[in-house]
């Protein structure tokens, strides 16, 4: 089964910058296009970067040139660099395996932008 474990949130001051991992179980990176999705409160869910398994890479207006998406199929990892973070990026992000039939989520790890 598809277990995804998410970290590296924490506070970070207005124009810092924050990198996540999201370390999924063995096979997954290479079944699964990877994304992150985010859940800023009084918002649906939406997904702001993917990945695919060609290494084809989008991104959410909102993140893009800020974001960056890669994977480490060697460390079952993907990762989310974030650069010049604004109040408006606070939120819960979630790292999220799709296929055709089916998606896996993760439990979260929470962002706050703020000084």
């Amino acid at each position: 089964q598809v277990h995804l474990v998410e970290s590296g949130g924490g506070l970070v001051q207005p124009g810092g910058n924050l990198t996540l991992t999201c370390i999924a179980s063995e096979g997954t990176l290479t079944t699964y296009a990877m994304y992150w999705y985010r859940q800023i409160p009084g918002k649906k869910r939406s997904s702001i970067a993917g990945i695919t398994l060609t290494n084809r890479i989008t991104y959410d207006d909102s993140v893009k040139g800020r974001f960056t998406i890669s994977k480490d199929n060697a460390r079952n990892a993907v990762y989310l660099q974030m650069s010049n973070l604004k109040p408006d990026d606070s939120a819960v992000y979630y790292c999220n395996a799709g296929g055709t039939t089916s998606r896996y989520w993760g439990q979260g790890t929470q962002v706050t932008v703020s000084s």
